[in-house]
């Protein structure tokens, strides 16, 4: 699996629990990103249950270093 590959996984589960949320990522490697998530604050906690496990298992079996960083959009808004 490539790291596009997933980003694109995890963005899925992202909107699939909050279909507002509001993505920017940012590859810190051939191996590592960020996902900055800015999102309803009644969507913060499903977003991370969503993606918890995934996320573990994208650095367990493939060494890809996948962070996903939720924000409440009505407090930060997504940078321009």
């Amino acid at each position: 699996m490539t790291l596009d590959e997933a980003i694109r996984e995890i963005q899925e589960k992202i909107t699939a629990v909050s279909p507002e949320a509001v993505i920017r990522v940012a590859r810190i490697s051939d191996e590592e990103a960020r996902l900055s998530v800015y999102a309803p604050p009644e969507d913060i906690q499903a977003i991370k249950d969503a993606t918890f496990q995934p996320v573990l298992d994208l650095l367990n079996e493939h060494g890809l270093d996948v962070q996903v960083f939720p924000y409440d959009i009505t407090t930060t808004p997504p940078p321009a």
